[in-house]
C-alpha cells in the first residue's frame, strides 16, 4: 500500500507538471468554449484550485464542450491564490455580467470552496443550479498550517472563514462532492454532510481530474441522474 500511494503521489505531480508548462506554453482560448451546441440551456462554469489557471481543467472542458455544454471560466481568477472571499466575488460578477442562469459549477480542490460561497451570496445564488466539486477540502487539510503563505494557510482547519463556511449547509444538498480514496493532500477526505458524496477508487490529488470515472459523474449529474448514474 505505501509503494502504490507512494507512485500515486509521483504520477500526481508528473500531471501537473505537465499541465503547469502546457498552461504557460500555450495559452489556450477559451471563447470557442463558449461555441458548444446542444446543452445551451445548461452552461458550465470551471473554477481550478489553487496556483492552477483554468486550462488545468482543460481536459473537462474538452469532455463538456463535446458534449454540447457551453464552458465558462473567470480568467480574472488568474492562478487561484485571493481569499475564497474575494473569489468568489469575481466568480459572482461573472456570472452577473454574462447573465447566466441554471449553472453547473465543475470546480476542483479550493475552486470547491469557492462556488459553494458563491452558492450562498444573493448575486450569485439564483444563478447556480448545482456544483461537482473535485478533491476539495471543505474541512480543509491539516498540511495547510505548515506552509507559511497565506493562501495556503487558510486551508487549514483553523481557519476562521473555512469554519464559517463549512457550517453553512443551506447549499450541500445541491453539491456533488467526487474524490479519490487516497489523497495526499487532503488525509481527512473531502466528505460534505448533506451532500451526494462519491468516492471514486482513485489515487491522487490532481491526476483525478481527467479521470474518466471522473468526467462520467460531471456528466451524471448535468443529465440529472447523480450518483445513481454511475
Amino acid at each position: 500500500m505505501t509503494l502504490s500511494r507512494g507512485w500515486a503521489w509521483l504520477q500526481d505531480y508528473a500531471y501537473v507538471a505537465y499541465w503547469q508548462v502546457h498552461g504557460f506554453l500555450f495559452r489556450d482560448d477559451p471563447a470557442p468554449y463558449l461555441q458548444a451546441a446542444g446543452r445551451e440551456d445548461q452552461p458550465v462554469l470551471l473554477i481550478p484550485g489553487i496556483y492552477e489557471k483554468w486550462q488545468f481543467l482543460k481536459p473537462i472542458a474538452d469532455d463538456l464542450r463535446q458534449a454540447g455544454h457551453p464552458v465558462h471560466v473567470v480568467e480574472p481568477l488568474g492562478y487561484n491564490r485571493g481569499t475564497v472571499a474575494k473569489m468568489a466575488e469575481l466568480v459572482s460578477a461573472y456570472l452577473a455580467a454574462a447573465n447566466l442562469q441554471n449553472v453547473t459549477i465543475v470546480a476542483h480542490s479550493k475552486g470547491g470552496l469557492i462556488g459553494k460561497y458563491a452558492m450562498t451570496m444573493p448575486g450569485a445564488a439564483g444563478r447556480i443550479a448545482r456544483m461537482v466539486a473535485i478533491n476539495t477540502p471543505f474541512s480543509g487539510s491539516v498540511y495547510a498550517r505548515f506552509f507559511l503563505v497565506p493562501s495556503i494557510r487558510a486551508l487549514s482547519p483553523s481557519n476562521s472563514a473555512l469554519r464559517s463556511l463549512a457550517a453553512e449547509l443551506s447549499v450541500n444538498h445541491r453539491i456533488t462532492s467526487v474524490y479519490s480514496s487516497f489523497d495526499p493532500h487532503i488525509p481527512g477526505g473531502s466528505e460534505l454532510p448533506g451532500a451526494e458524496n462519491i468516492e471514486l477508487d482513485l489515487m491522487g490529488h490532481f491526476r483525478i481530474i481527467g479521470d474518466s470515472k471522473v468526467l462520467k459523474v460531471i456528466r451524471s449529474v448535468l443529465s440529472g441522474k447523480g450518483a445513481s448514474g454511475n
